[in-house]
């Protein structure tokens, strides 16, 4: 008889839940360890406002749950999309993305479905995800369990094999083995460390995203609504000094995110006042909408999160594989910046990675090396595409402290080129939107679209149309200038500006 494989997991975040959801049809035994307690049984409400989640400090952030990750429980867990249902979260489809005079001539397509994506609280997601792992029958989950330890042994030639755990449950020491450790640990995760300060080849690349974020949750009031999508500016916008986003979610919920630039110190300071926050709000017209009186009330305070990195870690290095039976997926392996939302995205194509892995072959080293190839394959590109937006962001933020500053003709020309073609070019034809989003919610590589030729010459041709010509398609104006806000929030705007000119360039 063939020995059923073992899997531990550690934690039993999104990232956990995810790699269950993915192994438990093959087969395996499968035991995720969580250092938090229990997730309870009260209604989403209860939930948001009581569960302690030490583990992950993010859980009351905003969060986006693209189509790929929607794509992924419709085809390998149907009735886990039924029961989030049941709990309040809703789907969006690519309808609503659509501007209003892409709407009149909107003629739907069966790949439209692909794009629908989910919008929740976190807290209501993992509620749904983890009571459904709870009824497989080859998962376990064991809360309160502090995982302690790798339990490691030399395999030869430099390669660290990883066999087990040891930890503490209920105030006694624990030790487990398995055949394959998934470390799901995230941020605050230690043992991943432990490899590295034992000898494990790895190699890390990480990078500053530059920003920080806040966040306030707020309700609809008893029979209000939440505004149209074309009757009011759009939601999300940049303004070089603050970026800004409404997250619809559960059962009349919804949150606002601002991101403000680390130079940004006098904004960053005060924002996490829920007066300050608010009031920025309501400076914005897409946010006013959502968050005056009339329509909305706060429900809770400011969540502040920064140590805001990009780092993408390999556990196979130059061909060849680090450890053997020792897996990581998520924050653990690899962290984005939240802003593009990619994060939840990323631990499930991470752990439907793992279970091709697994399947394909037994031999250790094979898995490590097929599990980097997918993972170079699949995330990479996305990495790549979401770093050097970060760097462009973190180039403008300083620009805009910099009084008097004067972009360059090439950086002019490039700027045009983004914010009069492709935006323009996206928010007028509806075939391009469509290919545009496929990208951005990772149903194809982030680039593939604008490299279409069909695509460049249909951007190239809004581009040349000039202002005049597209000029139903562009959006109101996302908020004020950076000294209009300061001003009308009795801020210092003057504080973090920059002189001379020349030190952008030198900074950026």
């Amino acid at each position: 008889m063939t020995k059923t494989e073992t899997i531990i997991v550690i934690g039993a975040g999104i990232g956990g839940l995810c790699t269950a959801l993915m192994l438990a049809p093959s087969g395996r035994a499968v035991t995720l360890l969580e250092r938090d307690g229990p997730i309870g049984y009260g209604d989403p409400d209860d939930l948001f406002r009581d569960w302690r989640r030490t583990g992950v400090g993010q859980v009351r952030q905003s969060h986006a749950f693209l189509a790929r990750l929607r794509s992924i429980m419709k085809a390998e867990h149907p009735e886990l999309l039924e029961q989030l249902k049941a709990l309040g979260v809703r789907e969006l489809t690519f309808d609503n993305l659509l501007t209003a005079p892409q709407q009149a001539r909107y003629q739907p397509l069966p790949q439209d479905e692909e794009l629908t994506f989910i919008t929740s609280r976190r807290t209501t997601l993992e509620l749904a995800m983890r009571r459904y792992v709870e009824t497989l029958g080859n998962v376990t989950i064991r809360s309160n369990f502090l995982v302690r330890r790798l339990m490691t042994a030399k395999a030869g030639d430099g390669v660290i094999k990883v066999s087990g755990i040891t930890g503490e449950h209920e105030g006694k020491e624990v030790t487990l083995t398995a055949d394959v450790v998934v470390d799901t640990a995230g941020k605050g995760g230690f043992t991943f460390d432990q490899l590295v300060e034992e000898g494990a080849n790895v190699r890390e690349e990480k990078e500053d995203a530059g920003i920080l974020y806040f966040t306030k949750h707020y309700r609809l009031k008893p029979g209000q609504q939440e505004p149209g999508r074309n009757e009011h500016p759009p939601a999300s916008g940049d303004l070089g000094y603050l970026k800004y986003g409404v997250f619809p979610g559960d059962n009349g919920n919804f949150s606002i995110t601002i991101a403000l630039p680390e130079v940004e110190l006098e904004l960053r300071k005060s924002i996490l006042s829920p007066e300050i926050f608010h009031q920025i709000t309501l400076q914005l017209p897409g946010l006013y909408p959502w968050t005056n009186e009339t329509r909305s009330a706060p429900t809770s305070k400011v969540f502040g999160m920064g140590n805001l990195v990009s780092r993408w870690r390999d556990l196979v290095v130059d061909g060849k594989p680090a450890t053997y039976g020792y897996f990581a997926l998520g924050d653990t392996l690899i962290r984005t910046n939240p802003l593009y939302g990619r994060g939840c995205s990323f631990a499930a194509v991470g752990a439907q990675l793992l279970r091709r892995t697994l399947d394909q072959t037994q031999d250790p080293a094979g898995r490590a090396i097929r599990f980097h190839e997918g993972l170079e394959a699949e995330l990479r590109p996305f990495y790549l595409t979401q770093r050097k937006q970060d760097r462009s962001a973190k180039k403008r933020a300083l620009e805009t402290l910099t009084p008097g500053f004067k972009p360059s003709v090439r950086a002019r020309l490039l700027q045009s080129f983004i914010d009069d073609g492709v935006r323009i070019a996206v928010r007028s034809d509806v075939r391009l939107l469509r290919e545009a989003m496929r990208g951005f919610h990772m149903l194809e590589h982030p680039d593939k679209w604008l490299g279409k030729p069909k695509n460049l010459v249909t951007v190239l041709y809004y581009w040349a149309r000039g202002k005049r010509l597209n000029a139903a398609a562009y959006p109101p104006s996302a908020g004020p200038e950076r000294q209009e806000m300061m001003q009308a929030l009795k801020l210092d705007y003057q504080a973090d500006l920059i002189s001379p000119a020349e030190d952008i360039r030198k900074a950026a």
